[in-house]
């Protein structure tokens, strides 16, 4: 039903193949009925006009924009999209983690997106934190295997070491 008439009661007549709405005894809508189980319908004439814009948005049209700043920022968005049941709920975290370009600047966003992803959490608030901390302008130190071998335990009493199970 058009969005004015949100939270006021209104009649409803339902057949099977039509959806019928009245208000104060006029009819406001009527639309055929979508037998889509569990599923929604929305007509566009019946959205505010911000929402109207939303809708034009598209998983793709935010992928694009991602890739244009870079793979990295482009990985953390499509994890974004996969991450909710609808893409559509994704839309203003991610519009909120690109905005970031502006404050921080693209490479600096793409590098904390990198970041995230390197760290296994690919969100906005981690995004957010790393610019806000710098962390994007330091490199990472991957340990080598040499440095694995430094973190060796060595001997002590509670580790039974390799001959214990042959």
């Amino acid at each position: 039903m058009p969005h004015h008439l949100v939270k006021q009661a209104v009649e409803v007549q339902a057949s099977h193949n039509m959806v019928i709405i009245y208000s104060h005894g006029q009819r406001v809508a009527s639309h055929p009925r979508s037998h889509r189980q569990g599923a929604h319908s929305t007509c566009p004439e019946h959205m505010p006009h911000s929402h109207r814009a939303m809708s034009e948005w598209s998983p793709e049209r935010f992928l694009r924009w991602a890739s244009d700043m870079g793979k990295e920022t482009q990985a953390v968005v499509n994890h974004l999209l996969q991450e909710k049941r609808h893409p559509e709920q994704s839309y203003r975290r991610i519009l909120a983690l690109l905005s970031n370009a502006k404050k921080y600047g693209r490479e600096r966003l793409n590098n904390a997106c990198g970041r995230a992803l390197l760290i296994n959490s690919p969100t906005r608030s981690s995004v957010e934190s790393i610019l806000k901390q710098g962390l994007d302008q330091v490199a990472v130190e991957i340990p080598d295997n040499a440095a694995q071998e430094e973190l060796h335990l060595g001997h002590h009493e509670n580790v039974r070491g390799e001959e214990y199970y042959h």
